[in-house]
């Protein structure tokens, strides 16, 4: 049996083959080939077109069934992992209302922050894990106050994923996993958390149908399979947010293992089995892919909004466009370790919620004009991006969690020696890179649900160990450049 996988990223779609007979990806494919453009109305604002995605979903498929030359009647389920904490809302006849306000939007950090107060701290981290914060419940907020006309027409409110499965299926529904990631589920009442639907004036109908993160959650209809090319009848059968399923990618679904990304934004993701959270809501909690109430499994998720998309920024504005990554990096290691004293803090994209949704902007540090050239500004974004992995795990640290070794994919910025070593080197962690994508884990995990796999330890127990990056001999120099960076950080955070 052949498995279809969906990456509903920020930047671009990713879909995936994996044969579940060999257990290899036997095809992968994305639209566009360039990174997805974002609408920015105001300064802190992110959204997307959700009818975008869908035309990237329908172009990834036809691109991936002609460049394997599969037969679609062979695709036997349809996983999908997409960006987290996005609102996408639609009317009863399932047309989408306005853009959806994504991830990194932070226009309701504010009404988050209100909320918090208004529930109480105790009362909201005890039953959600976290503040409302700048998540999904809060952007729905948001509408309400600012889009009164528009929020009257809404029949259902739904995270990106949920709009795919939608626009494959025609079923409206969601999962506890995606709820728990928009502040919307009560891990105290195991249900939907009416204390926010109640803080925020939300009618608990617009919630969609809730269905297990691994089922039958639908089949593809006939206007999906003549848009996308795939053969009608086709069920969907899991979704996820992508750090969720990045971990369930990477084998990491039980206390203790800890998955990492770096794409647009930079991600740590540790399982815990007990309701752990931080008081400053700094990382927060949600229900992992493999989360039951008799059996906690919950993500403590570490995210790093200004990461990928500071480098991608400065290839194209500052270096070169047509340098590829692999070059950059070259240029890079010519450097010694802290980049001749410069310092460049990443977060440029939104407010951060692990600096207590603070939205400090980028800035670069100590430049000297007779002393730092190009290649020191490559070095010096390379370790920044490091450098707040490294800040952000010490926050984790706080919560008692350990981080040994730490599992990764082979791609994004995890493909260059200069950042991992940086973050391997400063933890004393291993860092395993895995051969493996957020699409193929998706088909793989939707392959349980159709009995291709026994279970998800089974469809994704075969992974391939591309490379280890082990600490390096130089702890002395990255830490003295890791301390120039956080004390620039903290001057930032004092008087910013």
């Amino acid at each position: 049996m052949l498995l279809l996988g969906y990456d509903v990223g920020s930047s671009s779609i990713k879909a995936s083959l994996v044969d579940s007979n060999t257990g290899t990806t036997i095809g992968v494919a994305q639209h566009p080939e360039q990174e997805l453009g974002m609408i920015s109305h105001q300064a802190g604002w992110a959204e997307q077109d959700p009818a975008t995605w869908w035309d990237c979903i329908c172009k990834a498929t036809q691109k991936l069934l002609q460049q394997t030359g599969v037969k679609a009647e062979d695709i036997g389920a349809i996983g999908i992992a997409y960006q987290m904490h996005g609102l996408v809302v639609v009317d009863d006849q399932q047309e989408v209302l306005r853009p959806s306000i994504i991830w990194c939007d932070s226009r309701a950090v504010s009404i988050g922050d209100k909320a918090f107060d208004a529930i109480g701290a105790e009362q909201s981290l005890q039953h959600l894990l976290n503040s409302p914060g700048n998540f999904t419940a809060s952007k729905l907020k948001w509408v309400k106050d600012n889009e009164p006309e528009l929020y009257s027409k809404i029949a259902h409110i739904m995270l990106p994923g949920d709009y795919i499965a939608m626009k494959l299926t025609g079923e409206v529904n969601t999962t506890i996993s995606g709820l728990s990631e928009g502040i919307l589920w009560d891990f105290q009442e195991n249900d939907v958390a009416q204390l926010v639907l109640d803080q925020y004036g939300i009618d608990r109908s617009l919630i969609p149908t809730i269905v297990p993160t691994i089922s039958i959650q639908g089949k593809l209809n006939a206007s999906a399979a003549a848009e996308t090319g795939l053969k009608e009848g086709i069920p969907v059968t899991y979704r996820a947010g992508d750090q969720p399923n990045n971990a369930l990618a990477l084998n990491v679904f039980e206390p203790g293992e800890v998955a990492g990304t770096g794409g647009t934004s930079g991600v740590i993701y540790a399982v815990v089995d007990q309701a752990v959270y931080d008081q400053y809501s700094r990382v927060n909690g949600f229900a992992h892919v493999n989360y039951t109430k008799e059996n906690p499994r919950i993500g403590i998720l570490l995210c790093i909004n200004g990461a990928g998309i500071q480098y991608s920024w400065l290839k194209h504005q500052v270096a070169d466009p047509k340098l590829s990554y692999p070059e950059l990096e070259a240029q890079a290691a010519g450097i010694p370790i802290g980049a001749d004293g410069l310092s460049i803090l990443p977060f440029g994209n939104g407010a951060e919620r692990m600096l207590r949704n603070r939205d400090l902007g980028a800035h670069i540090d100590h430049l000297q004009f007779n002393r730092h050239q190009q290649a020191h500004l490559i070095r010096a974004a390379l370790e920044g991006v490091a450098f707040s992995f490294v800040y952000g795990v010490d926050i984790i640290q706080e919560m008692g969690l350990n981080m040994d070794v730490m599992r990764v994919g082979n791609d994004n910025m995890f493909q260059s020696k200069i950042f991992a070593e940086t973050i391997a080197t400063l933890l004393g962690s291993r860092i395993e890179v895995m051969e493996t994508t957020g699409a193929s884990g998706a088909a793989r995990a939707a392959g349980v649900a159709v009995g291709a796999f026994s279970s998800l330890q089974e469809g994704l127990g075969q992974l391939q160990l591309a490379h280890v990056y082990e600490p390096g001999d130089q702890l002395a120099a990255y830490q003295a450049a890791y301390g120039r960076w956080k004390e620039s950080l903290e001057d930032r955070m004092k008087n910013g």
